[in-house]
């Protein structure tokens, strides 16, 4: 049975950041598939951009992943045009680190006072006075690159101590990182690259796991480009499934902690997305998939 077809809500799956008080349903929606083609200017259809939104609201969804340099701005701006006033228990999860260079490029923007403005350029466009969860999206393009990030973070923690911030996060980190970060302030989630072919992470997500913090994942699929596997493909035939929803089922039963943030543009693939949630991988399928 395709599992698009079942009922599945998503609050029925729920985690639960140690001393957080956030409950995460576990299937969330990413946002940054509502900018324009590279993740540059406004989307072709702003209206589909709204609908999607608040389809992901009357789903079930409770936590949406963005960022103030998707477009830059746009992202952010059509969350706030489709959903505000937010509804109770909805959480924002917005990043800072980055901004946009007039060519498209993705530059650092990790100092003090550009962390801050970052912060006060989510706040507006999301119409917001406080963020319920900042990720410092780290340095390094093609993953970590292992630069101290103690500054930034301390800058995060002065920014949650004004009452800007509500909880952090850190972004593209090694597991090195996420200790320097949290000798300086508590932190509620880490987002890296994790998925069935890149499984670097394997151990942090289990220390993580001990711990009470979040582990989301993004690129489930391998990247931009989908992950090409035979064994992901003839799992996804066997169950009646798409291979989009297989690997995020695997995510979702690899560790309690994981909270997947599949984006798209697309209503009908939005209720794909979350109709994965009802899909459960045997053992003899996991085994496959783990050998990937």
């Amino acid at each position: 049975m395709n599992p698009s077809m079942r009922t599945y809500s998503p609050s029925a799956d729920q985690f639960s950041p140690a001393g957080s008080g956030i409950r995460f349903n576990r299937v969330g929606y990413g946002a940054m598939q509502l900018a324009g083609p590279h993740v540059w200017g406004p989307p072709k259809d702003r209206a589909a951009a709204v609908a999607v939104l608040r389809e992901a609201i009357e789903l079930g969804i409770n936590h949406i992943d963005t960022s103030d340099f998707y477009g830059p701005h746009v992202t952010n701006q059509i969350i706030g045009e489709a959903l505000h006033p937010y509804r109770d228990g909805l959480t924002i999860v917005t990043k800072v680190g980055f901004v946009r260079g007039a060519d498209q490029s993705w530059l650092t923007a990790a100092s003090p006072q550009q962390l801050r403005d970052a912060v006060h350029d989510n706040l507006r466009n999301l119409r917001l006075e406080a963020l319920d969860v900042v990720n410092y999206r780290a340095p390094g393009v093609q993953g970590p690159d292992g630069s101290p990030i103690g500054e930034a973070i301390a800058a995060m923690a002065r920014l949650k101590e004004e009452g800007l911030i509500r909880h952090i996060g850190v972004s593209n980190v090694s597991a090195a990182q996420v200790a320097e970060a949290r000798a300086i302030t508590g932190i509620v989630c880490v987002q890296n690259q994790y998925n069935l072919a890149h499984r670097g992470d394997d151990a942090l997500i289990d220390a993580l796991a001990a711990d009470g913090i979040a582990y989301v994942p993004f690129f489930p699929l391998g990247g931009f480009s989908p992950l090409q596997s035979d064994a992901l493909s003839a799992a996804a035939a066997a169950l009646g499934a798409q291979p989009m929803q297989v690997a995020l089922a695997w995510l979702l039963q690899r560790s309690p902690n994981i909270l997947v943030i599949p984006g798209t543009s697309s209503v009908a693939h939005l209720r794909d997305n979350v109709a994965a949630g009802a899909l459960r991988l045997d053992a003899d399928t996991l085994a496959r998939l783990d050998a990937m």
